[in-house]
């Protein structure tokens, strides 16, 4: 350890006391074990040689606090360079990733698809941890916005497109307003108030066309789902129909379906309020899904420090 090193450990110390929630719930996770999954996604083995790499984890980590304080790339090497809470929770690194190493980072998990590796670690380490689904799961959506540019709902949007809209959002409408972007669907643990799946789409995507529940899970689903079954026990509620409304017994039963999925407004305001994941500026559905990907794991891990301290109080 160098001395400018035990001096910033030292300092960080007096500010710990004052509470550090992302580190806190850093060490709940296992970090090695995402080694083997991330590893060879940089790689200087050419006669030539070139930049030394960097640690594996230290550019996982740097995606996990850019997503927790809703940071850009540019941003979040400011501040890694200025906080020490920051330098704290990637291990006090002797050299710091600057934006276009993290935007590079970001791009190979992408076209590498280690993505869906590194969240199907997540929810083993949690299952390992005793927090298993229970089987009883809710699933919904939101929009996530995108900038439009100047593009209007009949305008082309893709590769042709000449403003700085995005090229793979849509326009969807809900409740008479209109949403430009994408959409995140997401299904939560009752259990545990975790998120056990998720999928990216662009907004026109409609709810009922995304069916994350599995064989034997019970699936609470609002009326968006209404007329397409669930490959899970389907606890969707209903609605009217040409043929008449619905009547008491389904109005009650909706009110019960109702109370039950209520948690999952919950995720989806903690990811948007706190993690500010409810608008991006990246513009093609990929990199809204590592945008998201990141989102959920820190949701997850905030929501894990919330339960291990429900079991140390309860202790």
């Amino acid at each position: 350890m160098s001395f400018d090193t035990f001096v910033l450990r030292e300092a960080y110390r007096r500010y710990q006391k004052l509470g550090d929630k992302l580190t806190d719930a850093g060490k709940l996770i296992d970090w090695k074990a995402f080694v083997p999954i991330i590893a060879g996604l940089f790689s200087n083995n050419t006669p030539l040689g070139g930049r030394p790499n960097y640690d594996g984890i230290l550019m996982l980590k740097m995606l996990v606090l850019q997503q927790w304080h809703g940071l850009s790339d540019q941003e979040l090497e400011r501040q890694v360079t200025d906080r020490l809470s920051f330098l704290s929770f990637l291990g006090f690194p002797e050299r710091i990733p600057d934006y276009t190493t993290v935007w590079l980072f970001r791009e190979r998990l992408i076209k590498s698809g280690k993505m869906e590796k590194v969240w199907r670690e997540l929810q083993r380490q949690l299952e390992s941890k005793g927090m298993d689904p229970k089987k009883i799961v809710a699933q919904d959506s939101t929009f996530i916005t995108a900038d439009p540019g100047h593009a209007s709902m009949e305008e082309q949007r893709g590769n042709t497109a000449m403003t700085r809209r995005s090229k793979d959002g849509t326009w969807a409408m809900k409740l008479k307003k209109s949403y430009f972007g994408f959409k995140l669907h997401v299904k939560t643990d009752l259990s545990h108030g975790l998120i056990r799946a998720f999928r990216t789409t662009t907004a026109s995507v409609h709810d009922s066309q995304v069916d994350l529940s599995r064989r034997g899970e019970v699936v609470y689903r609002d009326k968006g789902y209404f007329g397409v079954p669930a490959k899970g026990h389907d606890a969707t509620m209903q609605r009217g129909t040409r043929a008449g409304p619905i009547g008491i017994w389904d109005r009650l039963r909706n009110a019960r379906i109702s109370r039950r999925r209520a948690p999952i407004e919950r995720t989806f305001s903690v990811l948007k309020r706190t993690f500010r994941a409810g608008h991006v500026m990246v513009t093609t559905v990929p990199r809204v899904k590592v945008k998201m990907l990141f989102s959920c794991l820190c949701f997850n891990l905030m929501q894990m420090l919330t339960l291990e301290k429900k079991r140390q109080a309860s202790v």
